[in-house]
């Protein structure tokens, strides 16, 4: 969480901007005022009407954000009026519009001291622990017993603890003690003649604290999906269940818990303005970085690595479009989500702005809150749609191709930083005879079941893939070879513990690992790492398998 005093500290720190802010703007907007008389001086010329329209233009932007709203409709009235001045000849601007422009901006300074309050909000972040401290708990609520029983034994085998209940009253009683990390719900019990999207709706402990939901049904009703959403149901799975499927929406559902924070790149010429955005961004718990020179936009893009770029439109140097175009032009970058923020509110401009590559324009000013939001939401769904291309369908992990360019991406960043980056390749052992024995439908659950514990207990920021078949990957970036080795071996050891069922016959499954470092093989590329982490692999299962083999 972000603690009392992080939250004050940044409270003082945007008190601060605001206070430099307003201590700057007599001077702006005595400057502005010369402009105004220079212009009536009859020495009317594009460049000063350009450069008044582009000092307002920031004005508009940034004064509501610092507690001056009506500062801000002022100047873009103003604004607009320049605006127009600029697409038509100067010869038809005349005296009693520049004496009327001298007027509105001696205006603008009587109405700079009007400062309203400006409240800022901010949204916790949860920390992750390097390892998962303990189990998850879900609650399945079944009532046919074969199934519950099933089921139960099937989640269980992915590291979670489970508890079942077979009615709804049962369920009504326990919740009074507390919620769960997830309920698993049917959703027509027939012995108590119940819908539990019913039910549910009229517990006052269930509504009264977030509990993420998964609603099962072997009915595909409109109505009983309608009540399900209406609940903020997190899915709804249709009976017979596809359980590896099933368990791959639990793991995404606990991983925003646990999801990397997201990271935002703030373009914007006025220095307080980005600094503020970049203070309530980090106080809703993200990264944020402001990008002092528009040059080294793609420097900073390729160290920083950005989840949304968040650009004004109109810079002295630059434009956005133009910096977007820029980024457009790497294939690397082509989906990196870049949103406009500006005060311009012309509608076709901010179209022409966007089909330079733009994902969404906001109109400034904007509130601490929208902002928030508005990064949030984009992130999220930017995440969402860059899974489903990269990640692999059954277990959630990176495909072949991604981990490869993920671990690229670390090893040249170790360079850079002078850190190590460890790679992992992880086999199931004998998993051919799972499948033969069982059938691929367990050997999916066996599969899942790696995935589950990898993204369980392994550290936040680590990487993981399925990189083929029972094979998976695992990059380890600013870790020692002893510090990977223990963590693999934790790994290790705890998948051997793990008990799959097949009816009534369980069996355990082993791993066998093998690992490469930076650290011995200097001067590698990813590539070479993974041949290197492959070769200790397959020593390791020449030595007799489960055990994990360092590469010398």
């Amino acid at each position: 969480m972000v603690d009392k005093n992080t939250n004050e500290n940044l409270v003082k720190k945007l008190a601060q901007l605001q206070e430099k802010y307003l201590q700057s703007l007599p001077e702006e907007l005595t400057y502005l005022e010369g402009l105004s008389k220079t212009l009536q001086a009859n020495t009317l010329d594009a460049l000063t009407i350009s450069t008044l329209h582009q000092r307002l233009h920031k004005i508009t932007g940034s004064a509501g954000t610092f507690g001056l709203p009506k500062l801000s409709q002022m100047s873009r009235s103003i604004e607009q009026r320049l605006k127009n001045w600029q697409d038509q000849e100067l010869e038809t601007i005349s005296t009693v519009h520049l004496q009327a422009l001298c007027e509105d901006i001696e205006e603008l300074k009587q109405n700079m001291t009007e400062i309203e309050s400006t409240v800022h909000s901010y949204l916790p972040t949860k920390q992750r622990p390097s390892f998962q401290e303990k189990a998850e708990h879900i609650w399945l609520v079944e009532d046919d017993p074969f199934l519950g029983q099933e089921l139960s034994a099937q989640i269980t085998s992915f590291g979670y603890e489970v508890t079942l209940y077979s009615s709804l009253k049962k369920v009504e009683t326990a919740i009074k003690q507390g919620l769960p990390d997830l309920m698993l719900v049917d959703v027509i019990f027939a012995d108590e003649n119940k819908n539990s999207t019913d039910v549910l709706r009229l517990m006052p402990e269930f509504n009264a604290r977030h509990c993420p939901v998964i609603f099962m049904s072997a009915l595909d009703d409109f109505q009983s999906r309608i009540q399900a959403t209406q609940l903020g149901a997190e899915g709804f799975c249709l009976k017979p269940l596809d359980v590896p499927r099933l368990m791959s929406k639990i793991e995404d559902i606990f991983a925003k818990r646990t999801a990397p924070v997201p990271r935002v790149l703030i373009v914007d010429d006025d220095s307080n303005l980005a600094n503020h955005y970049k203070l309530v961004l980090l106080s809703a718990g993200m990264e944020a970085e402001v990008l002092e020179n528009p040059k080294d936009i793609l420097q900073v893009v390729m160290s920083f690595n950005p989840e949304l770029v968040l650009m004004d439109v109109y810079m002295p140097d630059f434009t956005g479009p133009e910096l977007a175009g820029v980024l457009r032009q790497h294939e690397n970058w082509d989906s990196l989500p870049i949103v406009f923020l500006s005060s311009e509110t012309d509608l076709d401009k901010q179209i022409s702005a966007m089909e330079y590559g733009a994902d969404d324009f906001l109109t400034k000013p904007i509130s601490d809150s929208q902002l928030i939001s508005a990064v949030t939401v984009r992130i999220l769904r930017s995440r969402q749609l860059s899974a489903l291309i990269s990640r692999d369908s059954l277990t959630g992990l990176l495909k072949h191709s991604a981990i490869k360019d993920a671990l690229s991406v670390e090893v040249n960043r170790s360079e850079r930083s002078n850190t190590k980056v460890v790679v992992a390749m992880l086999d199931i052992d004998h998993f051919k005879e799972v499948n033969d024995t069982y059938g691929h439908a367990v050997g999916d659950v066996v599969i899942s079941s790696v995935a589950a514990i990898l993204r369980q207990r392994l550290r936040q920021y680590d990487i993981v893939g399925r990189y083929g078949g029972e094979e998976f990957v695992v990059v380890l970036p600013d870790c020692e070879i002893d510090s990977a080795y223990t963590i693999i071996e934790e790994l290790r050891v705890h998948f051997s513990q793990v008990k799959f069922r097949h009816n009534d016959f369980f069996f355990n499954c082993t791993i066998s690992a093998g690992l490469a470092s930076t650290s011995t093989f200097e001067g590698s590329n990813g590539a070479d790492l993974l041949i290197e982490a492959d070769k200790a692999m397959y020593k390791a299962k020449q030595l007799g398998r489960n055990r994990v083999v360092i590469a010398k």
